[in-house]
């Protein structure tokens, strides 16, 4: 299996403008490995997904040393590189977060996704408090042995006040902000639309995450709009609880199994997803 420093230097690399590679998220061991079986280059944990099944509503209110685990045991499975999705650093000053990045590097992470919402007070924190936090996490990087990817996340698109060309102007206004504090990545969280995408992607000229949504463009659009990197987000807990919900539904209405046995894996298959790939 490769070293942890060897797939942090991996999972920089896949971060290319226009390559939009497909990083899934996963909420357990379980769905982790079923998406490095299924090829994915990569895998990062879903916060609302990861956090849900635990028994934690989104946001903060898991204790860290919980979370902490659950990226240890997923990462301590997987042969491609995890990155963990943190929330807001799980502190509130800098070094408290940048106390919960090395926590979760030294757990086997290669990559950290932070936001600018506080779940909280349900608003977006000042970008001179943001600017603060990442700048200590970018400084950290330097001291854990393993280069993590930050990826920085603003929900200004979704939260700021305004219009949405003046949310697209302030999702910009933070972003170019994180950038040239050293984040490698930047994610404008709610863009769906081609010309908003292609205009952040275009003002940042650096690497930019999108997230799979309703009415995001295909791959292929994606990639020639200069997207680095589309993340599932917790599309895939979305999905997998729906297909539950529906063979529920089905047995208690109508009394068949179609929805539950129809292309389900079998005993052999989930219970190899426990242990690393052979």
């Amino acid at each position: 299996m490769k070293s942890q420093a060897e797939k942090a230097e991996e999972f920089l690399s896949l971060h290319r403008r226009g390559d939009a590679f497909v990083l899934p998220n996963a909420w357990d061991v379980a769905s982790a490995r079923l998406f490095e079986e299924a090829g994915f280059g990569a895998v990062a944990t879903s916060s609302a997904g990861l956090m849900v099944s635990l028994g934690y509503p989104d946001g903060q209110s898991i204790p860290r040393d919980v979370l902490v685990s659950a990226v240890g045991r997923m990462a301590g499975v997987l042969g491609v590189p995890l990155s963990a999705d943190m929330v807001a650093g799980f502190g509130d000053s800098p070094g408290e977060a940048a106390d919960s990045v090395r926590a979760v590097v030294e757990a086997g992470a290669v990559g950290v996704n932070i936001e600018d919402f506080d779940h909280a007070t349900k608003k977006l924190y000042s970008v001179e408090a943001q600017v603060e936090k990442l700048s200590m996490l970018v400084k950290l990087k330097g001291t854990t042995g393993v280069p993590f990817v930050l990826n920085a996340r603003t929900d200004a698109f979704r939260f700021a006040p305004g219009q949405e060309e003046e949310r697209l102007k302030e999702a910009i206004r933070r972003a170019e902000a994180y950038r040239d504090l050293g984040a490698d990545c930047v994610y404008p969280m709610g863009l769906v639309d081609a010309n908003s995408i292609g205009a952040f992607v275009e003002e940042l000229g650096c690497p930019v995450n999108v997230m799979v949504r309703k009415g995001l463009p295909p791959i292929s659009e994606l990639r020639q709009l200069g997207v680095a990197r589309v993340s599932f987000g917790p599309s895939a807990s979305y999905a997998a609880m729906g297909l539950l919900k529906r063979a529920a539904r089905e047995i208690q209405e109508k009394g068949t199994f179609e929805t539950l046995v129809e292309g389900a894996i079998g005993f052999d298959e989930l219970n190899s997803l426990a242990s690393p790939k052979p």
